[in-house]
């Protein structure tokens, strides 16, 4: 199975019990207030991989117009239910130009880490096109552990029955690449640890040339 199935299969099975489990995360706080913070007052976000929309009924309270999307059905369905304000679609990553109109913000966050590495680079272009001259790319990652595979398919039995993931880990110089291939200014980078898990949270800008 493809790691995009397998993710959506995954996903669309235990979208409550993540849910749940989810509620009380704490490592992004800092990193997202870095991000709005950056936006302007009431701005446009889009929410990509928004999960059951837990963040993005964080960015709604906060006073921001809020597109989100996910590729799990299950999840858009939760979401919907918890941020009725804002705008949900079930749409594949590789989809996000068919999103209409621009963002002050892209927020990314644990999504890159589900995307193989061979497609990251298209994934960047599509998410930065939809971003207004000026405004600030969000992404979150997991660390790639040293002597560990960047690339890895996860047979996990954590909620009572099994299900598979594929994941892609980073290092922070590698995302720094990536963020400057896609005319992207780094404004804040960091690291911090939840558990056992080293969570990169970057952000960048578009530089306004870069869009003509």
């Amino acid at each position: 199975m493809e790691p995009t199935e397998l993710n959506h299969a995954a996903y669309n099975k235990i979208a409550k019990d993540w849910m749940k489990d989810h509620e009380h995360d704490d490592w992004w706080y800092e990193g997202t207030e870095t991000f709005l913070k950056l936006l302007p007052k009431g701005g446009r976000v889009l929410d990509v991989g928004c999960a059951c929309g837990w963040k993005t009924r964080y960015m709604v309270d906060r006073g921001f117009n809020v597109t989100g999307f996910d590729l799990s059905e299950s999840f858009i369905d939760l979401a919907r239910d918890l941020v009725p304000e804002a705008t949900f679609e079930v749409l594949d990553l590789h989809q996000t130009e068919t999103i209409s109109g621009t963002f002050d913000g892209v927020f990314v966050q644990a999504v890159l880490l589900h995307v193989p590495k061979n497609e990251v680079v298209s994934v960047m272009a599509k998410l930065t096109v939809k971003i207004k001259p000026g405004g600030y790319l969000y992404v979150a990652v997991k660390e790639q552990r040293p002597g560990k595979p960047p690339e890895e398919e996860l047979l996990e039995d954590d909620h009572g029955y099994s299900y598979r993931r594929f994941f892609s880990y980073y290092t922070l110089p590698e995302l720094e690449e990536y963020f400057s291939g896609a005319g992207l200014e780094i404004t804040y980078k960091t690291v911090t640890t939840s558990d056992k898990t080293n969570w990169i949270q970057i952000i960048g800008r578009i530089r306004v040339s870069s869009q003509g």
